[in-house]
């Protein structure tokens, strides 16, 4: 009985330490998710085999223990090593922020297909075309300012759009 108790015991702690491994540390699915869960589940497979009683004690005392785990490493400092702390303090400009205004010019900088960079005053845009493509390093004015889209034209092509 004592051998059963022991090798139950380390079933699931075996499986909690790789399920805690697989939450907290490894991305995805990986092997220590799926050993973990076969662990846990042959621990309290053969909990049964020894009785019932053991299997509902080992079944709970599992559970309890995961979870005492669980809120335990969330709440310890154990991870702040190994945690992301970047906070993004930046923030999308749109093209009127920048002071882009309709009629105004500038050069392409790549390719307009119908999407590309622009370079409109000092401000480097994404850029779009009427529908045509228009090549890199072509004179360009802008039609239309829509939040962070810019619609631009080629500056030969007389008729502004609206």
């Amino acid at each position: 009985m004592i051998l059963d108790i022991a090798i139950i015991a380390f079933l699931i702690g075996l499986a909690i330490l790789l399920l805690l491994l697989e939450i907290f540390l490894l991305p995805g699915i990986t092997i220590a998710g799926i050993g973990g869960a076969l662990f846990a589940i042959g621990g309290i497979v053969y909990a049964y085999t020894v009785s019932p009683l053991c299997g509902h004690i080992t079944l709970l005392a599992s559970a309890v223990a995961f979870g005492a785990s669980f809120v335990w490493l969330l709440r310890s400092n154990s991870f702040n090593k190994v945690a992301l702390k970047t906070n993004i303090e930046s923030k999308v400009t749109s093209s009127r922020d920048l002071g882009i205004q309709v009629g105004d010019e500038g050069v392409t900088l790549s390719r307009l297909a119908p999407i590309g960079k622009a370079r409109i005053g000092d401000v480097t845009v994404e850029a779009k075309s009427t529908g045509e493509f228009i090549d890199e390093a072509t004179p360009v004015v802008v039609i239309r300012v829509d939040g962070y889209n810019v619609l631009v034209q080629t500056k030969d092509n007389n008729h502004i759009h609206s």
